[in-house]
């Protein structure tokens, strides 16, 4: 009992020396403070607004493309034929998956879809399409091109022959509202078949890709035209937010593992499906990891100059200190508590203080458009993916105590060799000192 009071003793006389020498010190605590708040804030305004970023990108990439995972036969994506398609059976045992409670809670969106490679034709003449052909209100849900019109509407469920198409397209082929427009594509048979349909509206996405190809007509109008009844060539899947795809695909995978053990299906995670933007998170991720590291050291840095500085002052107080019963190992504690102490409450008030800016501030969103330009007035163009300049802060819990643990390891690490040093001081030696 005697020995545990003793201890809790000596840790109390070691933590009040520390915060005594950190208050003696004032200026150059409040300098290195300032430096790790700032430091530690940056970091977290960072990973808000960088994974705020990602998950932008990610959201409008996949709801152009084909969601977070999607659905599909094994050779559709190499060849892009219809004759590589989920039959109806496959389709079936997969919204049947995607509606058990065990998935869908965690689903915000699902869209089957076929797409065709074919040709749109008028009387001005013709070029290349890709034709999705969706189910309207499940696609309006998914997509964002609903969002995205400027000229009548985008398609509704009782729609026949109709089609939704960009605005390039509409251009090229001298269309307007109300105009007949052929959509021709080898069908199910291996034939090519024709039909009419009759644009309802008109989108302007912003990548040409996009906007010079890209028809959606209602899926049953596809099903009869090519024959191909309810198959589809995917099922698109959206849930709430991209950290939940590994799960989400895995699960998947178990639900549906007789149609994948048979070669019908197979099951993609949007960066599978889309290797050109997961690189672009990767390395935009890559140089946040740079910043973060820079950050790191300006933090370690600091905190060893305060640290360094009050040993190599401070000869002479812990001569006196260990020749009035200290041991060497306790100085040396006094010096890594004192750094402890400084960078655990610099980095509360720093990631406190940032968390709270970045949320008051940055919480509706930020316009990336005011930092790079006119250029990015309305949307930033990258490949066939259009990404929305307005970028919302993502907070996360799991990367905020990340950070704190970052920053607490640099400081432990830095507060080390002073610490070293002073366990080391010759008590005979420091008397000499004036100081």
């Amino acid at each position: 009992m005697m020995t545990a009071r003793r201890k809790a003793f000596q840790i109390s006389v070691i933590v009040a020396l520390a915060l005594r020498n950190l208050r003696r010190q004032v200026r150059r605590t409040l300098l290195t403070a300032t430096a790790i708040i700032l430091g530690a804030g940056m970091l977290v305004f960072s990973n808000a607004i960088g994974d705020g970023t990602h998950e932008q990108w990610i959201d409008d990439g996949v709801r152009t493309g084909s969601g977070h995972a999607t659905i599909e036969h094994p050779a559709f994506r190499m060849s892009r034929k219809l004759e590589d398609r989920l039959a109806a059976d496959v389709r079936a045992a997969a919204e049947g998956a995607l509606a058990t409670p065990a998935l869908a809670d965690r689903i915000t969106g699902v869209s089957a879809q076929l797409t065709i490679n074919g040709m749109a034709s008028s009387a001005a003449g013709a070029r290349p399409a890709q034709i999705l052909a969706v189910d309207p209100q499940a696609e309006i849900d998914f997509t964002i091109l609903d969002e995205q019109v400027i000229e009548g509407r985008y398609l509704q469920s009782d729609d026949r022959l109709a089609a939704f198409v960009g605005v390039g397209l509409m251009e090229t082929l001298n269309l307007r509202l109300g105009s007949r427009l052929v959509l021709t594509a080898q069908d199910a048979d291996k034939e090519i078949a024709g039909q009419l349909v009759r644009v309802v509206g008109v989108f302007r996405n912003g990548a040409p890709p996009v906007d010079n190809a890209v028809v959606h007509i209602p899926l049953a109008v596809a099903g009869e035209w090519l024959g191909s009844g309810s198959d589809v060539s995917n099922i698109a899947v959206m849930v709430e937010d991209s950290t939940e795809v590994s799960s989400l695909v895995r699960d998947l995978r178990q639900a549906l593992a007789d149609p994948l053990d048979a070669g019908l299906a197979t099951v993609l995670s949007w960066r599978e499906a889309m290797p050109a933007l997961a690189s672009l998170v990767a390395v935009d991720q890559y140089g946040n990891y740079v910043i973060f590291g820079v950050l790191f050291i300006i933090i370690a840095l600091g905190i060893v100059n305060t640290v360094l500085m009050s040993v190599l002052h401070r000869h002479r107080e812990f001569g006196v200190l260990q020749a009035l019963g200290l041991t060497p190992r306790q100085t040396g504690a006094v010096v890594l508590i004192e750094g402890l102490l400084l960078t655990t409450l610099s980095t509360l008030v720093g990631v406190g203080l940032s968390t709270w800016l970045t949320w008051y501030f940055l919480g509706d969103g930020f316009d990336m458009a005011v930092i790079a330009g006119d250029s990015l007035a309305n949307n930033m163009d990258m490949g066939s993916v259009v990404i929305d300049p307005i970028i919302v802060p993502m907070f996360s819990v799991a990367r905020t105590l990340q950070t704190l643990g970052w920053i607490m390891l640099m400081g432990i690490l830095a507060s080390i060799y002073p610490a070293f040093r002073a366990a080391r001081i010759d008590v005979a030696e420091s008397m000499k000192f004036d100081r």
